[in-house]
């Protein structure tokens, strides 16, 4: 089983409280495929420019994570840049350029296209629809969107969730596209249009699955530092598809296994800058973070004997 993910590899700029990192490897690409090549083998689609030197090219092949779908251009590579408060939660967005990605028009690899597991990450809507168009044989798609993409690309957006499996976005972002600031809501409306599961991240509380007759939630696990939120997201989007993949089915099981596995990586994301903790975590760490996760989450029933 392999996965095809689709999204920015970029550079970011990133100040924290735990101090500053100039121009580290980043991007929705390069998070999300670190953490799902950990399950299974991952082919990444994007763009990159001129200053995209060969030794990124090195570090994607370092870990096995296949880059034939990754087009070179004249100009800079996405930049993003970013300042964090005392609340890891709330950031400043201080420049984003998108440069060569403005002009991205995928083209895969024939194989590329038979990949029956497919993330878009955070995009245009209108290029994740064009992705659909070319991927014929996938078993499972899933897809992440943000604010600018509900407000500047509204019916695109929804004409693309009516195409794929399972929908990721935060809880700001769910209120925003269904206008209800009920989570269970928002997620009823968009399972309404085709989606079998809609996964909404709540950050430091965590993250809600729903799906036609089943709902999960897993709590985050409890980081001592968070040095770097950046890239959070794409970690947990890359580890539970690549949890899902390694299963070899799509079912209540994997999907609930995807749910911890993507929290767990996540957990790693956030403590250092870009994607330097996820390159060192082992088999071992992770389990140690699954059981932590488990005791949290598991209880006796309690008998509710009232007087």
């Amino acid at each position: 089983m392999s996965i095809l993910i689709v999204g920015t590899l970029a550079f970011d700029t990133i100040e924290t409280v735990w101090g500053k990192v100039e121009r580290v490897l980043g991007g929705s690409a390069t998070h999300s495929s670190i953490a799902a090549n950990l399950f299974v083998p991952v082919k990444v689609a994007g763009i990159v420019g001129e200053d995209f030197g060969e030794e990124y090219f090195d570090f994607f092949r370092r870990h096995g994570i296949d880059t034939r779908g990754v087009a070179r251009a004249k100009g800079k590579t996405f930049f993003w840049s970013g300042l964090y408060g005392e609340n890891p939660n709330e950031r400043e967005t201080l420049a984003t350029e998108v440069n060569v990605f403005a002009d991205f028009n995928p083209v895969l690899p024939d194989d590329y296209i038979g990949s029956p597991y497919l993330f878009l990450a955070n995009m245009s809507p209108s290029l994740q629809l064009r992705v659909l168009d070319m991927c014929k044989g996938t078993r499972f798609s899933i897809l992440d969107t943000m604010n600018y993409w509900i407000e500047s690309e509204n019916d695109a957006l929804w004409e693309a969730l009516r195409r794929v499996d399972a929908v990721l976005l935060n809880d700001s972002e769910a209120r925003q596209l269904c206008g209800t600031p009920n989570l269970m809501e928002a997620a009823r409306k968009i399972l309404s249009v085709h989606p079998k599961v809609v996964i909404i991240k709540k950050g430091e509380h965590g993250a809600l699955m729903v799906g036609d007759n089943f709902q999960c939630a897993v709590p985050a696990f409890p980081v001592e530092r968070v040095k770097d939120p950046t890239g959070a997201g794409d970690t947990f989007a890359g580890g539970f598809l690549g949890y899902v993949a390694s299963q070899g089915a799509v079912d209540d099981r994997s999907l609930r296994g995807g749910m911890v596995m993507g929290t767990v990586l996540a957990s790693f994301c956030v403590e250092d800058f870009g994607v330097k903790r996820l390159e060192d975590v082992n088999r071992s760490d992770i389990k140690f973070r699954i059981d932590v996760l488990h005791r949290l989450s598991v209880f006796e029933p309690v008998d509710p004997k009232l007087r």
